[in-house]
């Protein structure tokens, strides 16, 4: 099996950010800041905060984490989005009562939606779809002539990288975990994206030989963090696609905070924006 090793590209990213952070701070005195809010006692959820932060350490951005009941969250939003010394906020998903989720995330201000999550109105793309995007182009992996999958639509992986993939020409097929031949459809698909959170979906007789997969799935299974492709996948050799650990969690940790240090330079005033470029 081949690997799309994520950490590997991420150190480049982060090497190139740390420079911008420093220059932020040393020219224009600029700190950039990233708020988490948090309103959900889950070990996935803590395992994402704690990769935010030690990153944020190593680029030199500052992390608060605001963890309080979902009662308070809107409130909290409305707090930071107030603060000229926030840059970025993230309500980490998924809620514990998700029905409320369109709501607390529409509180978000635009310039401050770094993890591009509002579905209207925002600046930025999606975090998790932009280290896809990131993650293929990065080890040269075609996309165009080729059928591409996208298994699972929810709204943090699969719709918004259909949304950034939706006019570059890509053929493009999109499915969800319920779909009634999953198997006889992706065995047609030479890249598949799989983002479902349902453990074990995706099995060796789904794919075709030679695919490029990658597992961007997130589910709590016995303490473990584990994701959409079954391990029969793993063993074999014809494939290439991301490791358990290293893949696209990494990258879109870097594309957040990409846009966390984009909005940090847009909140320069502008004419030292203008001397910046």
């Amino acid at each position: 099996m081949k690997i799309l090793n994520g950490n590997e590209l991420a150190d480049f990213v982060k090497e190139r950010q740390a420079w911008q952070v420093r220059a932020l701070r040393q020219a224009w005195k600029v700190l950039p800041r990233l708020a988490i809010v948090i309103a959900n006692d889950n070990p996935v959820i803590n395992a994402y905060v704690g990769l935010k932060k030690a990153y944020g350490e190593d680029v030199l951005v500052e992390v608060d984490i605001h963890t309080v009941p979902q009662s308070q969250v809107i409130e909290t939003i409305e707090q930071l989005n107030n603060d000229p010394l926030v840059h970025g906020i993230v309500v980490q998903l998924p809620l514990a009562d998700p029905a409320q989720t369109d709501e607390v995330l529409a509180h978000i201000s635009p310039e401050k939606d770094v993890d591009g999550l509002r579905g209207f109105d925002r600046p930025y793309h999606s975090a998790t779809a932009t280290a896809i995007d990131w993650l293929l182009a990065g080890y040269n992996v075609p996309l165009k002539g080729r059928e591409v999958a996208i298994v699972g639509m929810g709204r943090l992986v699969g719709a918004p990288l259909a949304d950034l993939w939706k006019n570059s020409g890509i053929t493009l097929k999109t499915y969800d975990e319920t779909a009634t031949d999953l198997q006889g459809s992706l065995r047609s698909a030479e890249v598949i994206i799989t983002a479902t959170g349902v453990p074990g979906l995706i099995t060796s007789s789904m794919v075709a030989p030679g695919a490029v997969i990658v597992d961007a799935g997130t589910a709590s299974e016995n303490g473990q963090i584990v994701g959409d492709v079954a391990d029969d996948v793993r063993e074999r050799q014809d494939v290439t696609m991301t490791p358990k650990k290293g893949g696209v969690g990494p990258l879109t940790v870097a594309a957040l905070f990409d846009n966390v240090i984009t909005a940090a330079r847009e909140s320069i005033p502008t004419e030292d924006a203008l001397e910046e470029e």
